[in-house]
């Protein structure tokens, strides 16, 4: 889901970026002001978890590749603030150190993974397990629901954004000038790939986690707890 350099238009890229500025900087202070200092190790260990987890990706034809994140299950420990700033964290030492996902397309997949899929997939978990007590199975299926439904849609975000570059940057001959496949190559490749493996994966982990979490640690599930 990683974005490479070269396959957004300046236009685009300078887009996300300008729309992920004030993102940050929200975050930041909503951070500053709402995390205990027992919970900083935390947030640390969710952008290592996020980093990690996305280090085992598969290439899709198009360009990208297909992984999981680990945003939604960020989000349900620390809340979705948090979960921003530990996976932009994640996304860019990976850009900068390891040359996964371009330089000039952190603001995109910032947004895709590290705001759009952490925010959906705390909302829906909170949806799903409302009212629930903390070692409900309620709340184990909504974390798998709330991982899988989020990770495809910032997969078909992604497909978006590669689909509609030949749509806004090409030559006079027609011949597209960063990514080279259109919405109906892009979308198929990166939904299909998310639907049928990666989001799955997500979804797994996701509850997994919140398993064990309900047995060893339910504190870290209680709101303003931990």
């Amino acid at each position: 889901m990683h974005i490479p350099d070269g396959y957004l238009g300046p236009a685009t890229c300078g887009f996300f970026y300008v729309a992920m500025a004030p993102i940050w900087a929200f975050a930041s202070r909503i951070v500053k002001k709402t995390l205990s200092a027992k919970q900083v190790p935390l947030l640390a260990i969710g952008a290592a978890f996020s980093f990690v987890i996305m280090m085992f990706n598969v290439p899709i034809p198009g360009g990208t590749t297909g992984h999981a994140v680990g945003g939604v299950l960020v989000a349900i420990l620390l809340g979705p603030w948090a979960a921003c700033i530990a996976i932009t964290v994640a996304l860019v030492v990976q850009a900068l150190l390891f040359g996964d996902g371009g330089i000039t397309a952190i603001g995109a997949n910032c947004f895709n993974m590290a705001f759009v899929l952490p925010f959906l997939g705390y909302y829906i978990y909170k949806a799903i397990s409302y009212g629930s007590a903390v070692d409900s199975n309620r709340r184990v299926i909504a974390a798998g629901v709330a991982g899988y439904v989020a990770l495809n849609l910032a997969a078909a975000l992604t497909g978006f954004e590669f689909g509609i570059q030949p749509l806004l940057h090409k030559t006079a001959s027609g011949q597209a000038l960063y990514c080279p496949y259109g919405l109906n190559v892009a979308l198929p490749a990166m939904i299909g790939e998310h639907a049928l493996v990666f989001g799955w994966v997500e979804a797994i982990v996701t509850a997994l986690v919140i398993k064990y979490l309900q047995k060893q640690a339910p504190e870290l599930l209680e709101e303003g707890k931990v």
